[in-house]
């Protein structure tokens, strides 16, 4: 990387502020729009501050795990974290999510932004399609394993999946355990994005781990975006409490289907 001014610095700090937000109000991480904009704005030819798609992958992952911590202190006070399923989801996105971030060496910047671009659109068309109508079937207050073994085994294979997609992708995963866990685990979604957040802030660890053991992360960026996100995670976890799902999870598809168009044409 180049040098890096103090202008720079300061706006990628606002840029965390408001991806945090949003990531955290949603239970994202912000890596969905993280990666994107490093890909598009930061990641070009003569003194770029990425050179490559694992740079941005691992810097951006970086991002969620700040912000995923700072989420899941603020829903643990709000009392909306449901460990005795988050802890078992939490364990099964560590093998995925370490090995994943290995896979990443694999992928050109062609094959990512046509793999991701793919996935973005086709899970942005899933969640719209899933958001009428479906309510919660599980009580906070009771859930637990007694009568709900088939859940907790499958949340616990998905949670594999989305540790190891959090991690190959730089995304935090959360953008697919969220629905998991509303659509298919009928979770409130209040609930689903408050736990989807401290499974999150698990398999980024993890990620994190073998990313920085790659040397994938450029850490200037990384603590300037990183550092943004614990303050917009706060502010996130606050608005969820007066937002409205079925709307967030709308326009969460409607940005998703854009990025991820953008990207399969951009790997035409």
């Amino acid at each position: 990387m180049g040098g890096f001014e103090w202008f720079e610095f300061v706006e990628l700090f606002g840029l965390g502020i408001g991806v945090g937000a949003f990531g955290a109000m949603v239970g994202i991480g912000g890596g969905l729009i993280m990666v994107p904009l490093f890909m598009l704005t930061m990641m070009v030819p003569n003194g770029s501050t990425f050179n490559n798609v694992q740079e941005v992958i691992g810097t951006s992952l970086f991002g969620v795990l700040l912000n995923a911590m700072s989420g899941t202190w603020a829903y643990i006070r709000q009392q909306k974290v449901i460990f005795r399923a988050a802890i078992p989801f939490a364990l099964a996105t560590v093998p995925g999510a370490f090995f994943g971030s290995y896979i990443t060496d694999y992928f050109t910047g062609q094959s990512f932004s046509l793999i991701f671009g793919t996935a973005l659109c086709l899970l942005a068309i899933l969640m719209y399609s899933k958001s009428k109508g479906k309510k919660a079937t599980v009580e906070v207050k009771d859930y637990c394993f007694d009568g709900s073994g088939n859940k907790i085994l499958m949340g616990v294979a998905l949670s594999f999946f989305v540790g190891f997609l959090s991690s190959i992708l730089g995304i935090g995963g959360g953008v697919i355990h969220v629905p998991m866990l509303v659509f298919a685990l009928g979770f409130p979604p209040h609930i689903a994005v408050a736990t989807s957040t401290f499974v999150l802030m698990v398999s980024a660890a993890v990620g994190v781990v073998g990313h920085a053991m790659l040397a994938h992360i450029v850490w200037v960026p990384a603590l300037a975006v990183g550092f943004g996100a614990i303050v917009g995670a706060q502010i996130g976890a606050m608005l969820s409490k007066k937002s409205r799902p079925r709307l967030i999870i709308v326009i969460l598809s409607c940005v998703m289907f854009v990025l991820g168009l953008q990207f399969v044409i951009r790997a035409l």
